[in-house]
């Protein structure tokens, strides 16, 4: 039989603690994906790694390309707006092709030369904003453009005695707006599904300008939407330019080949030849960065393909359309001697 005095024991024993009470749901404490009670104010362009001298070196470099860059396309929209033999549509579009190399380097170098210099490679989220926005529309604006020259190469070569009609001033400027237009449109739509996403992971852009790509990597929401849609248009616009270019340069393949004049066949090859280094160079990178479902995954690479399209390419197209072209050459002949003839 038990003593009851052990009963009377065990019955006073002190209740256990409470467990604390859970927080109601929208008091909850923020998580890595749920910080939108601090909005991000800046962004940090972390760049290329590396200590002051490879800065410095980085800064060198980043320079001399953009003041390449300046003086080509600004010499090629001086050459074919002052000399009159080069105002037809082909010169029309290569002048464009200069402002948008011009505008879209210009977008993202003095930023990138400002990071080089400065400790805390800060950018504002305005800032980070507006660099996207108008670095995607002149992008893919040239884009279209580059597919509007290989059109107007195949009305000039196939149809030589259309060409003046159906590629009259309004017929070229509206197609030029048209390619604004295009590119506009995908600005609009990338930058808005990019910029509506919750930054809260961090942020630190592992990149040395704003860009779709790194952005997406900062995210804490599911970023497969914007990625379908990244890769779906950029897809649509690479594929319906290049598509447009082969089936453009297919045509004035034939032509020329038909041609009897050995001299013609080569002028002809010249002219488009140097057209078709600018295409590949900039659709080639264009792909690599953008038109494939594993590019977001690569930023290192990403980094130094960036150099090329942004830099590397808005510098080699006035010397591509330059050293290849005889009327170009001519016309930089005649304007370097005209401040002697007065």
């Amino acid at each position: 039989m038990r003593d009851p005095g052990t009963v009377t024991c065990c019955t006073s024993l002190p209740p256990p603690p409470s467990l604390p009470a859970v927080p109601a749901q929208g008091h909850a404490r923020p998580q890595q994906g749920n910080l939108s009670a601090l909005p991000l104010r800046e962004f940090v362009l972390e760049g290329f790694r590396g200590g002051v001298e490879v800065q410095a070196l980085l800064f060198a470099v980043f320079l001399a390309l953009y003041v390449v860059t300046v003086l080509g396309n600004v010499t090629m929209i001086v050459v074919t707006t002052l000399d009159a033999r080069l105002h037809s549509p082909m010169y029309f579009f290569l002048r464009n092709l200069s402002l948008l190399d011009l505008c879209y380097s210009s977008t993202i170098a003095p930023n990138t030369l400002a990071t080089f210099l400065s400790s805390s490679k800060a950018i504002s989220f305005a800032g980070c904003t507006t660099q996207l926005f108008f670095f995607s529309l002149l992008a893919t604006t040239e884009a279209f453009l580059l597919a509007v020259m290989a059109y107007d190469r195949l009305v000039a070569i196939c149809s030589p005695l259309q060409y003046p009609v159906t590629m009259c001033p309004v017929t070229c400027a509206r197609l030029v707006l048209a390619a604004y237009c295009g590119g506009c449109l995908n600005s609009i739509v990338e930058t808005s599904l990019t910029f509506q996403l919750p930054f809260c992971s961090s942020n630190r852009i592992d990149h040395f300008f704003c860009d779709v790509p790194p952005l997406l990597r900062l995210a804490c929401a599911n970023t497969a939407l914007n990625e379908l849609v990244m890769f779906g248009l950029c897809g649509l616009i690479l594929v319906g330019a290049v598509l447009v270019i082969f089936v453009s340069y297919g045509y004035i393949a034939v032509t020329i080949l038909r041609m009897r004049s050995g001299s013609g066949r080569h002028k002809l090859f010249s002219t488009c030849g140097s057209h078709l280094t600018a295409v590949s160079l900039f659709y080639g990178t264009g792909f690599v960065m953008y038109g494939q479902p594993g590019a977001v995954e690569s930023m290192e690479q990403g980094k130094v393909v960036s150099v090329f399209y942004t830099l590397v390419i808005p510098m080699l197209n006035p010397l591509i359309y330059s050293l290849r072209n005889k009327d170009v050459k001519d016309a930089l002949r005649r304007l370097g001697r005209r401040p002697t003839a007065l």
